[in-house]
């Protein structure tokens, strides 16, 4: 990420970003916009339902595409 010289930072997003790209890179899940660490997360769409079942167990499903699961640990 670049930010021009005169506009401030938000290190809290930064740190919030590389702890997605931590987690998402380790685990098969992906994290919706606003995520923070005590959230739950969203199993990844290359992951199949039969997949998703051995590796993560239950989960909630809003939709069949968004299949929400607690933040694997």
């Amino acid at each position: 990420m670049a930010y021009p010289n005169a506009t401030g930072r938000n290190f809290e997003e930064l740190l919030r970003v590389i702890d997605s790209l931590q987690l998402t890179t380790k685990h098969r899940v992906v994290t919706p916009a606003n995520w923070t660490q005590d959230d739950d997360v969203m199993i990844a769409l290359t992951v199949s339902d039969e997949e998703a079942r051995v590796i993560f167990g239950e989960w909630k499903s809003v939709k069949p595409y968004i299949r929400i699961v607690p933040k694997p640990r």
